[in-house]
């Protein structure tokens, strides 16, 4: 059993974030989130933890946030892009709100959730974002760890929404290979962290698929007949040029990173977990 450490989370109310709480929470964590809308966060017994209403993009509601903590984890990004913010905004300025806080308090420890292989698409404004965060996090005065899963179960609903409409689009032929991670078994990883002394993680999930058998899940957790569409892989090249050339920037984001990510044949990451995708597909609820 782990002394009472102290852990100041920021991205609670997220999909990973919420997950995290409640490792933080079993595992006898002291826990703190800064949070915008309280009302947001999981149905988790908040006597056991400590809330602070505060903005991450707004410096002045964040002051002390990190005073008597020893540990900050920080899950903080735009998925879908609103409010006007880019991801220059929210992925790299208000983490480093968080990590400046951090740096007064002489927090001990800081990790950070990024992507894998960010550092090698410096051409997808999301991972431009939280790289730069990355490097002012690495030439801080803090310990860190740097968690860079492959993707999440939630970011394969796409599939999940297109089968539910009864076709599933491919680019290629459908056999570029991902093993995404549950939000549970990811938290634990995050969690496990504060442990040791790696400063950068990279972990996938259990089971190694392709975006074939991903859509063959998504249309048996439906019972419906496959119906699969193969699209030359020059379309999906002409789309990102497309969304970057004719939608505001506030806005292409995650079609531009879930393209790119589509036909990148190296995100296979350690595996770990025991979450299934197929589980996964069975009990969505959209």
């Amino acid at each position: 059993m782990n002394k009472k450490q102290s852990v100041l989370l920021v991205g609670a109310t997220g999909y990973l974030g919420s997950y995290i709480l409640r490792q933080l929470l079993n595992q006898n964590y002291s826990v703190r989130v800064v949070v915008r809308n309280p009302q947001k966060l999981p149905q988790v017994d908040k006597e056991h933890y400590e809330v602070i209403e505060g903005e991450v993009t707004k410096p002045s509601t964040l002051k002390n946030c990190c005073e008597n903590v020893d540990v900050v984890i920080s899950t903080v990004g735009i998925t879908r892009q609103k409010d006007g913010l880019t991801y220059m905004d929210v992925d790299y300025q208000a983490n480093l709100n968080v990590l400046e806080e951090a740096i007064k308090r002489k927090v001990k420890k800081f990790i950070y959730v990024s992507v894998l292989h960010g550092d090698k698409m410096k051409n997808v404004k999301i991972c431009v974002a939280k790289e730069k965060f990355v490097e002012r996090l690495r030439h801080s005065s803090l310990d860190y760890t740097i968690i860079r899963p492959n993707g999440f179960f939630s970011d394969l609903t796409e599939f999940y929404q297109m089968a539910k409409r009864g076709r599933v689009y491919l680019f290629g032929n459908g056999q570029v290979k991902i093993n995404p991670i549950h939000g549970e078994d990811l938290a634990k990883v995050c969690v496990g962290a504060i442990r040791k002394s790696e400063i950068e993680i990279k972990v996938g999930g259990p089971e190694v698929l392709t975006h074939r058998s991903i859509a063959f899940l998504a249309f048996m957790a439906l019972n419906k007949k496959p119906k699969i569409t193969y699209i030359p892989d020059w379309v999906r090249i002409a789309s990102i040029k497309f969304v970057k050339t004719f939608i505001s920037s506030k806005t292409y984001g995650p079609i531009e990173f879930f393209l790119t990510v589509m036909a990148r044949d190296d995100m296979i990451a350690p595996k770990y977990g025991r979450h299934t995708l197929k589980t996964y597909f069975e009990n969505v609820d959209l």
